[in-house]
């Protein structure tokens, strides 16, 4: 028999992983409907599926952001049940011989400045814009850009008056360095506009097919 969670979904495959864990197809005992499950063991160093989906609570409702069906713990893992999506922009990108038009592409920025935007919106940073990080719908849904993996957001504000929350310098990086801001790798605190040149990066490199510093040693990075 398939394994459960929530006494409401049934564990299929295994279809990605993460530093998180490990996501499996799964389906809705009662309508069969396929949803994405993501597990992570509750003994792990930096726990993050707890967190994520309470952001992702916060950010339910909004236009590309994913339903979350059920958050639970199950034996030894942390589960998060949510919409089951199609691929991701990196995957389409390579499917494409890693070139997209300046048209296509223009369309991708139009719904992911809005989805981060909606974030900002709801007082959080991404931190963590890469094309891997947006995935497109699936059936009906497979021309909206939905955005995701939000282990590594942070509150920027405080949501009762909107006071920005105090910069912090000396940071270590957070994200991925390759479409990370100038000053996220000088270590400094992120605010929504590292969020939004990490995204210039990523449409620079969905029209180039690369990025000059791809390939570079951290020792060799001059700022």
């Amino acid at each position: 028999m398939e394994p459960r969670v929530g006494n409401k979904f049934r564990v299929s495959r295994k279809i990605g992983s993460g530093s998180f864990g490990e996501i499996y197809l799964g389906y809705h005992l009662q309508t069969n409907e396929e949803v994405a499950i993501k597990f992570e063991n509750v003994k792990t160093k930096h726990p993050q599926l707890l967190y994520e989906s309470k952001i992702y609570r916060i950010l339910q409702g909004g236009t590309g952001i994913p339903n979350v069906k059920w958050f639970g713990v199950e034996g030894d893992y942390n589960v998060l049940v949510m919409d089951l999506l199609g691929s991701s922009l990196e995957d389409l990108f390579n499917f494409c011989s890693r070139k997209l038009s300046l048209k296509t592409v223009l369309m991708l920025a139009d719904q992911m400045i809005n989805r981060v935007e909606f974030v900002h919106s709801k007082s959080f940073l991404h931190r963590d814009i890469k094309p891997d990080n947006f995935l497109v719908g699936s059936g009906r849904r497979a021309n909206q850009v939905y955005i995701i993996d939000f282990g590594l957001a942070k509150k920027y504000r405080d949501s009762s008056n909107h006071q920005h929350i105090p910069y912090r310098e000396n940071k270590n990086l957070t994200g991925t360095a390759r479409y990370a801001s100038m000053n996220t790798h000088l270590g400094i605190e992120q605010s929504r506009r590292d969020d939004l040149e990490s995204l210039g990066y990523v449409l620079m490199y969905f029209l180039r097919g690369s990025l000059p510093w791809q390939g570079l040693k951290a020792g060799r990075i001059r700022t």
